[in-house]
């Protein structure tokens, strides 16, 4: 038996065969075993129409046999995979597909998966399957299942990784079960009470959506008010006692206490002598009857002289309270027509001076009531009683009542120096012990120096302010001690971290650091705080939040809350609040309704770029107060921009929809801008969050020739389903043709801090008079609360009740609330119409309203 090889067709010579034998143990027969070598150069030499095969033939004296051809080729893999796994994001119990084509290669590579490196095992989890086409099928996605996935592909030759494909297994947030009712958060009248619910069943998970819908509801809820006890009258004497005496009870029943009411007060019964002391048991009891009635007579004497010394004052007066002076208030910008004054009246501010009877004079241009002047014309006793009662008849619209004498000899007098008039004043600006940790606290501040402001006062009080931010802070008359001086600091913080808002919070205005922390003031201050809520407050929740140690941000009221504590007055555009202590305060709004509304100042800058063929244009999305403004300003200075257009104001509603910023009606054959940028699209999350950094969007626009030097478009901000505002921009881009537009329109930059009177709107005597006369309860209504409500105050009125001169708190915020408009008219007409209050059946004879014709004309509309 003979075995040979044919490659190809042609014989393997007897030299290339190797051979061996062997006995079959089993049968006893001889085995013969041929074998041949083929090189892979053999391989590649051959060219034929078929792949390289060999095949083995065998013959003896019985026949011939041949093999089945055997195809020899070269093996490999190669590098790129046909199709690479792409990550996913689904949801939870979601089915996850990863695709995978292997590269080509001889043989066909095997295929294999892994997740964060380690091998999938598709037999012990019945969730995976591997077998489609090489597909990683998972059928329901859970938590464990986010990682990475690779595909590896291995032959005889070679290992091949693909891509790794990121898988995140997401959960949609869930709202959880709303909360029980709160009580009604007053005690008596109309209220409202509230429930909320979180976005915590579940909480959204890795980049799930947030819930939808209302955190809060609202509801107006009424409780029944409190009444208090009232006693029935005494009952009729009983019959006199062996011991001389007789008793009498009355009941708690005119009305009786209900829903919480106070229960009488006083004695349920009585009781006394009913023999008119002629029962006398010894004679201790008769010394003690005749000590009694002395006590008795002195008493009732100091009463008779007491009335008649009050009488007798009042016989003295020359004026009553009907009329509320409100002239003295308007003066500094009043032209004034004195024709007579009643000599020696006591509320003139110097009656020492003897007017002119007989000739008229106008005084043009301000009466300057410098506070330290009026303080040497007045006497104590003058400046702090109360305004006697007062007669006027008035022969113009404005009840005037307060007489002004000639002081324009004081007009542009200036006093230096921030305190009274002692020499022996000194300096404290804070204490050795707390300097460092002032100093601390004051370099953690921002470094920007047109974020923050310090200034020195004293007991006179005065006015801080972060020039062009909006943000200031008024300390009241008073409110540091006598010879005392303090160094106080306000910035607004930019470097440290930020205020994370929680839930569908959002901040609303900048974070305001005042101090030093560890001094207490004795009459609360002012702290003004802007914000960009459109305030109403059915559709936002403003709450007042301070930064604790450690950074941690607590509650201190709602804005809508009755307290005690401190008290907030909500403007358009600013937050005015009175406080305590001082310390890091910010505002923050909690959305009750789509319906809610952010405003944003939209600005345009400007600039050429390193090519002198591009010019770049920037449009700002910013919260509307002027510390983000600010802030805009100072970050385009450096980078060499210009305002091309006043900025606008758009209305951002938080209904979840984005923000669109496009460029329009770019002239073609002068200017281009490149494909598909002249529409950007901002999230909504990113415009309704924006407490970071500006929102701004690039535009770059180039020029077909140098000879281009104006440029004309239009910017069109809108958002979707919402409120749009159009730019018209109409620049040249030559440095020295730009024209310059003013970026605040109140530049406080050069008056920082103000100390003293000169801070503040109203004189200091004035203010002292308004405060004697509406602190003093009037039976006609005329205190401090018609006070508060002619100036717009009608919310927590309890808060002034704790305070230890409500008008004075009422003045301070009236200060803080118009420190640039500075209108005393308002201020005036508010006192005059309290004024003309009068009782519905007083008769006025008319000696009691005549007075002295004195009038005055108003100039330019005030």
């Amino acid at each position: 038996m003979q075995i040979f090889f044919k490659c190809n067709g042609e014989w393997v010579h007897q030299n290339e065969h190797v051979s061996e034998e062997s006995m079959d143990e089993s049968t006893g027969l001889k085995v013969r075993e041929a074998y041949i070598n083929v090189t892979r150069q053999q391989v590649e030499d051959f060219h034929g129409p078929e792949d390289y095969w060999c095949q083995c033939v065998a013959w003896s004296h019985l026949g011939t046999s041949k093999s089945r051809k055997a195809s020899v080729r070269i093996a490999y893999l190669r590098k790129n995979f046909e199709q690479d796994p792409q990550g996913r994001e689904v949801p939870i119990e979601g089915m996850i597909v990863l695709h995978c084509r292997p590269p080509e290669g001889v043989p066909a590579a095997e295929v294999e998966w892994l997740k964060n490196e380690e091998p999938v095992d598709a037999e012990q989890d019945e969730n995976i399957d591997t077998r489609a086409d090489h597909n990683l099928i998972i059928r329901q996605a859970r938590l464990s299942d986010s990682g990475n996935y690779t595909c590896m592909a291995a032959n005889i030759v070679a290992k091949r990784r693909s891509l790794s494909a990121t898988v995140v297994v997401y959960v949609n947030g869930g709202w959880s079960s709303w909360t029980e009712w709160s009580n009604c958060n007053v005690r008596c009248g109309r209220g409202w009470q509230k429930r909320s619910r979180t976005c915590t069943n579940p909480a959204p998970l890795n980049g799930g959506a947030f819930c939808e819908g209302m955190s809060v509801q609202k509801i107006t809820c009424t409780s029944l008010c409190p009444v208090d006890g009232g006693w029935e009258v005494w009952s009729e004497w009983s019959v006199c006692s062996p011991e001389c005496e007789h008793m009498r009870i009355r009941e708690c029943s005119a009305p009786p206490p209900r829903n919480g009411g106070k229960f009488c007060e006083g004695p349920s019964q009585e009781s006394e002598n009913c023999t008119e002391g002629l029962c006398i048991q010894d004679i201790e009891n008769a010394t003690d009857i005749a000590l009694y009635s002395g006590l008795g007579a002195a008493v009732i004497a100091v009463a008779v002289i007491v009335v008649g010394v009050t009488l007798y004052r009042r016989s003295q007066s020359e004026y009553g309270v009907d009329v509320i002076d409100s002239s003295a208030l308007t003066g500094g910008f009043q032209t004034f027509n004195f024709k007579t004054v009643r000599q020696g009246n006591s509320l003139l501010l110097n009656s020492s001076m003897q007017p002119d009877l007989t000739v008229s004079r106008t005084y043009s241009g301000p009466i300057c009531l410098q506070d330290p002047i009026d303080k040497e014309l007045m006497t104590e006793s003058s400046l702090f009683n109360p305004l006697t009662d007062i007669k006027v008849k008035v022969q113009s619209s404005f009840m005037v009542s307060l007489g002004v004498t000639e002081r324009s000899e004081y007009h542009g007098k200036t006093h230096s120096g921030t305190f009274p008039h002692d020499s022996n004043r000194t300096f404290h600006p804070i204490h050795a012990k707390n300097k460092a940790a002032y100093i601390q606290n004051l370099s953690s501040l921002s470094k920007r120096s047109e974020m923050r402001a310090t200034g020195i006062f004293g007991h006179l009080g005065g006015r801080l302010g972060i020039p062009n931010t909006g943000v200031s802070l008024l300390i009241p008359h008073g409110a540091i001690p006598e010879e005392a001086s303090w160094e106080i600091y306000l910035a607004i913080n930019q470097d440290e971290a930020s205020l994370q808002p929680e839930g569908s919070e959002v901040l609303l205005g900048p974070q305001v650091t005042c101090g030093p922390p560890d001094v207490t003031v004795s009459t609360p201050f002012a702290l003004t705080i802007p914000h960009c809520a459109e305030a109403n407050s059915e559709h936002w929740n403003v709450h007042l939040k301070k930064k604790k140690f450690q950074g941690k941000w607590e509650e201190v009221m709602s804005v809508e809350e009755e307290t005690t504590s401190c008290y907030c007055l909500l403007d358009p555009y600013a937050c005015h609040i009175l406080l305590d202590s001082f310390g890091t305060y910010a505002l923050t709004g909690e959305p009750l309704s789509d319906c809610s509304v952010k405003e944003l100042k939209v600005a345009v800058f400007g600039c050429l770029s390193c090519n002198s063929l591009d010019y770049s244009l920037r449009v700002y999305c910013i919260d509307n107060t002027p510390c983000a403004f600010q802030e805009v300003i100072s970050d385009e200075r450096h980078q060499g921009g210009q305002l091309l257009e006043e900025p606008k104001l758009l209305h951002f509603k938080g209904n979840t929809f984005s923000l669109q910023i496009s460029v329009l009606d770019i002239p073609p054959f002068l200017w281009r801008i490149k494909p598909f940028t002249a529409c950007q699209e901002v999230p909504f999350s990113r415009v309704w969050r924006n407490n970071q950094q500006p929102l701004h969007c690039a535009f770059s626009l180039e020029r077909y020739t140098p000879a281009t030097t104006q440029l004309s478009c239009k910017i069109c901000v809108r958002q979707v389903k919402g409120h749009e505002q159009i730019l018209q921009i109409q620049t040249s881009i030559l440095e020295n043709e730009k024209e310059t537009i003013t970026f605040f329109a109140h530049d406080d930059s050069n008056f920082p801090a103000q100390m003293g009177p000169q801070a503040f709107k109203i004189p200091y005597s004035i203010r002292q008079r308004i405060c004697a006369t509406f602190d003093t309860p009037s039976a006609k209504g005329k205190d401090w609360q018609m006070l508060a409500q002619k100036n717009s105050i009608n919310r927590n009125l309890s808060y002034f009740a704790t305070q230890r001169s409500p008008s004075a708190v009422i003045l301070d915020l009236w200060e803080a609330r118009h420190q640039h408009d500075g209108d005393l008219d308002s201020l005036a007409c508010a006192l005059e119409e309290i004024g003309r209050t009068q009782p519905k059946n007083s008769n006025l004879t008319e000696t009691q309203i005549e007075e002295s014709n004195f009038s005055y004309s108003r100039q330019n509309g005030l």
